[in-house]
């Protein structure tokens, strides 16, 4: 219970305030829209730039590590396209961006904060070595599995080109190789940059959390109800279940079990919608996921906490 009061709860008091001023009218959709541009095309970027490039990579990237956390995502997206396809008979183009939404969990939103409030600032660095490789892959693999359900890639190299496209503009992906070209290369950057870089960052975390309950306050749950309850399940339960079972048969270390279970543990990111919406697919069960599965994640997590050493 204390775990609830003290970790859990005030990131969800944050997201809930957001919810509510935009709910009541307090705050206009359109501020939440900059707010959200703010956060997802600056302060994030900001904060994984500085992060990536400060943290020892042969330390903090380790083989079984990425191979637990992904193992179970990989898994969890197969798991979301086999159950859209043969119990809810989704056409193979929804069944994508349902499989998606059971990929993409919320690793900066929702994993750094929850991560930081449990074990301290100075446990992130297994947070950041997975979400280094989060974007690229989850991205590589949903867009490629989109193209191949759409039947509209000519080409190998066409397809190709259209991951790569969709990847390198994305602001989380070109913060991280940034931050990883400053790291390998230890060029020395101009103490103002670096400053105004972590004032950027400093406001990163809590400005998100309060613009994702504005974004969640457009959400509502509407029909599809069995297909969004799946990707809950998979999403709180399945991905890390298996994730904590890979990480314990692999040996993983205490500190990146904690880290990569949480992370794993986290509700479907917004980015699990706009994936969706991009390609007009399950928007309604992907709106209702990220919404339904962030109010239950605050027992998933709970829970998570408990079982973690």
């Amino acid at each position: 219970m204390q775990a609830l009061l003290d970790i859990i709860l005030p990131v969800f008091v944050v997201i809930g305030a957001g919810y509510f001023v935009t709910w009541k009218g307090m705050i206009s959709e359109d501020t939440i829209d900059a707010l959200v541009k703010f956060t997802q095309n600056f302060a994030i970027p900001c904060l994984l730039f500085r992060a990536i490039s400060q943290i020892d990579l042969g330390a903090s990237v380790s083989l079984p590590l990425i191979f637990s956390y992904y193992f179970g995502a990989f898994a969890s997206f197969a798991a979301g396209y086999a159950g859209a396809r043969i119990f809810f008979k989704r056409n193979p183009v929804d069944a994508v961006a349902i499989a998606f939404c059971c990929l993409f969990s919320n690793t900066v939103l929702l994993g750094l904060p929850i991560t930081e409030r449990a074990y301290g600032a100075e446990a992130l660095s297994a947070n950041f070595a997975i979400i280094a490789f989060h974007a690229p892959l989850c991205y590589m693999l949903g867009v490629t599995a989109m193209e191949i359900a759409r039947y509209e890639t000519s080409s190998v190299v066409e397809g190709a080109s259209r991951v790569v496209n969709a990847m390198f503009h994305n602001p989380f992906v070109i913060a991280i190789v940034l931050g990883l070209i400053a790291n390998i290369s230890a060029l020395p950057l101009p103490r103002p940059l670096l400053g105004g870089i972590d004032l950027m960052a400093t406001a990163a975390l809590p400005t998100a959390l309060f613009s994702l309950g504005g974004i969640l306050c457009r959400y509502r749950p509407a029909g599809d109800m069995k297909a969004i309850l799946m990707v809950c399940a998979i999403s709180l339960v399945l991905h890390p279940a298996i994730v904590f079972g890979t990480a314990y048969l692999l040996d993983l270390d205490r500190e990146g079990l904690r880290s990569a279970v949480l992370t794993s543990a986290m509700a479907p990111g917004v980015n699990a919608y706009v994936f969706a919406n991009m390609y007009g697919a399950a928007r309604r069960v992907a709106a209702s996921s990220v919404l339904i599965a962030t109010a239950g994640s605050i027992v998933s997590i709970w829970l998570w906490l408990m079982i973690l050493p």
